[in-house]
């Protein structure tokens, strides 16, 4: 009888600690999930902002935005025809 008594026992432990371990797990599982989609959701940002910033980066290389610059901030022209000296091999 006491034989049987320990097997039960033991029997009920390890039911409850796989229970328990079940419980844990889920619960790591789910706190993992939720860290994934906060990450996916930083990336999905930065991703909008790296779009962004590449057509922004487009936009400032145009070759009017350079003339401009040069015209403006720079003080730069156009050479006449005059000041043009075309070198031949």
């Amino acid at each position: 009888m006491n034989l049987r008594l320990f097997g039960l026992s033991l029997l009920f432990l390890a039911v409850i600690g796989s229970a328990l371990g079940v419980v844990y797990s889920k619960h790591h599982s789910r706190g993992l999930f939720t860290a994934l989609q906060a990450e996916t959701e930083v990336r999905d940002q930065l991703n909008v902002e790296w779009g962004q910033l590449q057509l922004e980066q487009s936009t400032w290389a145009t070759h009017g935005r350079i003339e401009e610059v040069a015209r403006g901030r720079l003080e730069m022209t156009l050479p006449d025809a005059r000041s043009t000296v075309i070198l031949l091999e």
